[in-house]
Parts: C-alpha cells; structure tokens; sequence
C-alpha cells in the first residue's frame, strides 16, 4: 500500500461531526456504521448485499478469527479481504472484550490474558504484541490497540487499576504496530463512568500517538443515561483531528445520541441478531415479525424503505417464512435491517453538513413515538 491513512473533518453541527476516513481500499464516510462480521462473514448476507446495504467498512473478531480458522491460516490464504471477498476497509477489534467476557476461563496478568477456548478448551496466550500480530496477519485495515474492557458496575480503584493497564498495554501495541503506511492503529479510551479517569486515560492515549481513538468501556450494561451521561464529556476530552469511535452501539437511538455528542464511528451485531431473531428494525420503532398480527398484512415492513424486503415482500410473507423457520426470512430481516442504520447514519451526515441536525433528530423521535401503524 503506498496511500496513506488520513481523516478529514468536513464539517460540524454543534459537537456532531461530518468527515472522511480516507484508506488505500477505499473512502469511509462518517458518523460511519459498521456490520459485525464476527467470523469473517456478515450472519445470513453475501459480501455483495452487505455492500449494496451501503457499507463502507466491515468488522472482524480477532478473538474469534485467532481460534477459528487461525489467524495463520488465513494470512496463507491471501488476507480477510481475499478470504471473506470483501475488497472494502476492516475494521478488526483487538480481543479484549471476548476475553473479558470469559470470566472463569481466563487469567490476568501484566503479560496479557490466558484463557481457554469456549471453542474446545485449548489454552491461548493474548498479549498486545500477539494481538497486533494476529491483525497485521488477518491483514486489517484499521487495528484496535490490545486493552482490558473494564466491566460495569466496578468501583474507583477496580476502574483505575483496568485503566491504568490498558495504558501500558496501548504502549506496548503502539510498539509492536510499528509504522505501517497505509493502515491505522486506534487506542482505546478506558475509566469506566469517571471522569477524572476518562481524562487520564485520554492525555495517556495522546502522548503515545494514535491514528485514531475508541471510546471504550461503554454499552456494557450501564444503560443508556449513564452511556450519554460519560458521553457528554469523554469524546471532547479525545482529539478533535482523529476519529472517535464508539465500541459495540448500539440501537438506533443510541447512536443518534452519541453523534449528536462528537462519536464518528459505530458497530453493533444488534442489526443483524435482530434479524435473524424476527426483529425488523425500522424508522417507526422494532417491529416484532412474529406476531400474528402480520400474517394477513399485505403491506411492505417500511413503505419508505428501498431495500428489497421492503420493495418486493409483504409483511404477511416475512411473518410466514419467520415462523416456518426459514432462511429467507433471516436474510430478508438482516438485509432491511442494514439498510436501515446506513440509511440513518446518511441521513445524519447530511444534517450534520446541512447544519440541521436539531431538526432531523426531532423528526427521527417523532416518528418513533408515532411507533409502527396496525392493519386496518
């Protein structure tokens, strides 16, 4: 790659930002969403409906890509990208959350984290220095520095010492990342619900020198006050050049919450779950498939909606092949359900450069009261 990494802020809407991410494999929009790919694939979609939704960058799981197929494996079979046939950005997170959710079956160390595979119980070793080998060899994009995902609730000194941690181990993925033209290291911003520590954690970050920088630690059950509550200070306290990323949101409202406070950049598997669950989610609220109310109903899920559920199924054909347990149904549910966030996050970058961002949030929530119309 000789094109370099580069974000440009374009414009600004109160703390809202509209800008670019510009990487060798193509441009990224933001306030920017993208579709988890856990395993190297987007749940029940092809590569090309994922791109056809609007996407501009994918996730991947460096946790879940180390132990199946091995991140070996697939540096020998050309890269996630050639793997995966996605010829877009990837975004790939560094591990750290997975592990944290394995509880029992890991072990914390200032080395890094030993852990078993829920897989099949094989012990791992995952170091900042593995897990920026682990994602220069998945060949990502964008690459999230190694940190511990501090849990919620969890008191000053429990969050000080996870911070703290996460600092010195940022150091150490800074180190291993090494310079890589064309392709970005993120760290990422830890301090549970504290301020002092947010701070802390964020002056960290910037004298070591990232690319750009996460918002960590959040949506971790704290709920959705709290989450805008740290989000009303911790972006501004991060760099205004870099992009801010928020880790793991979330529901609609939540990300128009966030944009509306300085975040550039989201992912969430909740399109995508709720998809294959009978869960449509659209600019009326979520819409429960399987409810026999929508069996006789010969209308569209979102009569604004273009995506192809929308344009050439009926509700009554979505509640019946949801019901029946078929396929289609999942991939019809993800693919409306994509389209939709990339759909909000357009029309929050249009606000944002229209300096009309009050009047577009006030429409999204009106319509979301109004909530999902009946049959007759």
């Amino acid at each position: 790659m000789t094109k370099r990494y580069k974000f440009e802020l374009l414009n600004t809407n109160g703390y809202a930002r509209r800008g670019i991410v510009q990487t060798p494999r193509g441009d990224i929009q933001t306030p920017a969403f993208m579709p988890v790919g856990t395993a190297a694939t987007v749940k029940a979609m092809m590569p090309e409906s994922v791109a056809a939704t609007g996407a501009e960058i994918l996730l991947g799981n460096t946790y879940h890509l180390m132990l199946r197929p091995g991140a070996e494996r697939v540096a020998n079979l050309g890269g996630l990208h050639k793997f995966m046939n996605w010829d877009k950005p990837i975004l790939t997170d560094s591990g750290g959350y997975q592990v944290m959710s394995l509880t029992e079956l890991r072990k914390l160390t200032e080395e890094g984290v030993k852990f078993r595979s829920h897989i099949d119980g094989s012990e791992h070793n995952l170091t900042p220095e593995r897990s920026m080998e682990i994602q220069r060899l998945l060949g990502a994009d964008i690459v999230m520095s190694f940190d511990e995902c501090t849990p919620y609730p969890a008191t000053a000194d429990q969050a000080r010492a996870s911070m703290e941690l996460s600092m010195r181990w940022a150091a150490r993925s800074r180190d291993a990342f090494g310079d890589r033209p064309g392709y970005a290291l993120f760290g990422i911003q830890q301090g549970s619900t504290f301020k002092d520590m947010r701070e802390e954690s964020a002056q960290a970050l910037q004298k070591i020198g990232f690319d750009g920088y996460a918002v960590g630690g959040l949506a971790v059950g704290e709920g959705q006050d709290m989450m805008f509550e740290v989000l009303d200070y911790a972006p501004q306290q991060l760099p205004s050049d870099k992009p801010r990323y928020l880790m793991g949101v979330g529901k609609p409202d939540d990300i128009v919450g966030a944009v509306q406070r300085g975040i550039d950049m989201f992912d969430c598997v909740l399109p995508s779950r709720s998809g294959r669950t009978g869960q449509g989610l659209t600019r009326m609220g979520a819409v429960n498939l399987r409810n026999a109310r929508h069996k006789d109903d010969p209308r569209p899920l979102d009569e604004m909606c273009s995506c192809p559920a929308c344009r050439k199924y009926s509700r009554a054909y979505l509640h019946h092949t949801i019901k029946c347990n078929e396929i289609i149904g999942s991939m019809l549910l993800t693919w409306h359900n994509l389209h939709y966030y990339q759909e909000l996050m357009a029309g929050l970058r249009t606000a944002i450069a229209q300096n009309a961002l009050d009047m577009f949030v006030a429409a999204f929530h009106a319509k979301r009261a109004e909530g999902d119309i009946p049959p007759l």
